[in-house]
């Protein structure tokens, strides 16, 4: 909670005659101009719920201000959770109901295709956080409206990416749906300056709630990967390494052999893990397994955040590592220089997107449309070799579309390339190298 502040008020100077219309353009779009508790009496809200200190507080606080209050939380293959029901437990004391919504096959889902993208954001981190808002969010609405629902409440902080990604996405998904967001409201952060208070508030409704020893760094988890930021990883005195890995170990932890690994990739996704064909889901539960035994996946980033700031983040990804050095040889296979360049770009522009909550965005469904020429021909079955948080190539077969020719690559006689021929390539480029030498554009240092 000490994270959270709220954000002032600012006043404009509008010409009189377009108060009105600015104030039902304010009216009408509740869910995006600083809705407040207020404007919520007597409607009925979906909140995301965890089913932490956080979410009892939210859902208690609402329903004391007279709103009609669903609880909703989304199984996202949370490895951190050894039963996803007990969120339902957890918030039950608040006297609200709560819907779980398995959207395991589609976390897998947008996995795969984050990784035919090889979207990657700053520092290694593939963007675990930022997939799971865009499958969250788009399975929760339509639940929230059977429930008779109007406005989202989320719990994320007024400093942080998720705040953007939850409303974003309410947004272009259902435009009518309203957000609210306890967190930039500056009466409930007067009332909740920490988590002291909200034990306390919690306390005199009869709900037992414990503040117990500070975290050394908080953790938001699903079936990509776990993001460890905050607290303690704050200082950049502090070594990543107080981070406990939760799917896997660290590097010096895994053992003092190499463990081989094939995957069999059909159009850029992986269909069978040493020889064992598998969907989706099944393969990123293994592949989480595999390379988190064998320390893979282990990344610290200082990112840009969406709102300007950097953030710190300890990162754990051991299936999506894994998966993607897989993909990344294939591709390599299949790429000519120009291709590569316009790949890395458009992979680039795919994670910035994920990133700023724009999964669904035009420009990210083009990119994507794009990156999939290449996956077409991404067929092929690679091992990798996985040793103390390293992955190593061990074989590519059954690549139909290669461009790699290995008698034109040999550097010993062949029937490849004619050596021969690159003397007229040479003295081509030696035309542009001795002009500008001559014009005195070269300069030696």
């Amino acid at each position: 909670m000490s994270g959270r502040v709220a954000l002032r008020d600012r006043c404009f100077c509008i010409p009189r005659g377009k108060c009105a219309i600015l104030s039902a353009v304010f009216s009408k779009r509740k869910g995006t101009f600083r809705m407040k508790l207020a404007d919520l009496k007597g409607k009925t809200v979906g909140v995301c719920v965890s089913g932490g200190l956080d979410s009892k507080t939210i859902c208690c606080v609402l329903q004391d201000a007279g709103v009609n209050v669903k609880a909703f939380s989304a199984n996202v293959g949370q490895p951190d959770e050894e039963d996803i029901n007990d969120i339902k437990k957890k918030m039950a004391p608040t006297g609200v109901d709560t819907t779980i919504v398995d959207v395991t096959a589609d976390m897998a889902e947008i996995c795969f295709e984050t990784l035919k993208c090889q979207a990657m954001y700053d520092g290694g981190y593939w963007n675990s956080t930022g997939i799971a808002r865009a499958v969250t969010v788009r399975a929760l609405l339509p639940e929230m409206k059977k429930a008779g629902c109007t406005v989202l409440v989320h719990g994320a902080t007024g400093r942080g990416n998720d705040q953007m990604r939850f409303e974003r996405y309410t947004n272009v998904l259902d435009p009518e749906f309203g957000v609210y967001s306890p967190w930039r409201d500056a009466d409930l952060l007067k009332k909740f300056p920490g988590r002291t208070q909200m034990v306390e508030f919690l306390a005199e409704r009869g709900i037992t709630a414990f503040v117990g020893t500070k975290k050394k760094y908080s953790t938001d988890a699903n079936l990509a990967g776990l993001s460890h930021e905050a607290e303690d990883l704050e200082s950049m005195e502090t070594s990543m390494r107080i981070v406990k890995p939760t799917m896997g170990v660290w590097p010096d932890q895994a053992p003092d052999e190499i463990e081989k690994v094939t995957l069999k990739f059909e159009k850029g996704r992986c269909v069978a893990v040493n020889g064992k064909e598998m969907a989706p889901y099944d393969v990123m539960l293994e592949m989480n397994k595999v390379g988190g035994r064998n320390g893979i996946g282990m990344k610290h980033a200082l990112e840009n955040r969406i709102i300007g700031t950097k953030s710190r983040g300890v990162y754990e990804a051991p299936g999506m590592e894994v998966l993607s050095w897989g993909l990344k040889y294939i591709y390599e296979g299949i790429m000519d220089r120009r291709s590569t360049l316009l790949f890395q770009q458009l992979s680039r522009l795919v994670s910035d997107q994920i990133y700023d909550g724009r999964w669904f965005d035009p420009a990210t469904r083009a990119a994507r449309a794009a990156i999939q020429v290449w996956a077409d021909k991404a067929t092929a079955e690679v091992t990798l070799g996985l040793y103390k948080g390293n992955i190593f190539f061990e074989s590519l077969t059954g690549l139909a579309a290669t461009i790699y020719n290995e008698a034109d690559s040999s550097m010993e006689a062949s029937n490849g390339l004619n050596p021969h021929s690159s003397q007229g390539f040479a003295e081509i480029q030696s035309v542009e190298a001795k002009m500008l030498a001559k014009a005195g554009q070269i300069v030696a240092k």
